[in-house]
């Protein structure tokens, strides 16, 4: 995996959460929040969707995660300008193991 693919399932979570934020009216974070603590869709037209969304943001976080974990790793060998740089130049950059 490199670091813009990271990204890019970042960017593609973050689109398919706002959808569900706009549909339902709460973050994310909160419906996630709640659904772990077993909240349920007050009908069952509603259970698909919640869990998608759920799993999304599941995804969203491990990502983030992963991304937080590789520039730190990625600043410990170089700056974030040379970084930046091989991005721009769509260079692929792994991600250390």
């Amino acid at each position: 995996m490199t670091l813009a693919e990271i990204l890019e399932d970042i960017h593609a979570c973050e689109e398919d959460m706002l959808v569900y934020e706009r549909k339902y009216g709460v973050r994310s974070a909160t419906f996630y929040e709640s659904y772990m603590q077993g909240d349920e869709p007050p009908d069952g037209a509603s259970v698909l969707d919640w869990a998608g969304w759920a799993g999304i943001y599941a995804i969203w976080l491990e990502r983030q995660q992963q991304y937080i974990e590789t520039i730190q790793l990625l600043r410990r060998q170089t700056s974030l300008i040379r970084i930046i740089e091989r991005a721009v130049q769509h260079d692929a950059i792994p991600v250390p193991a």
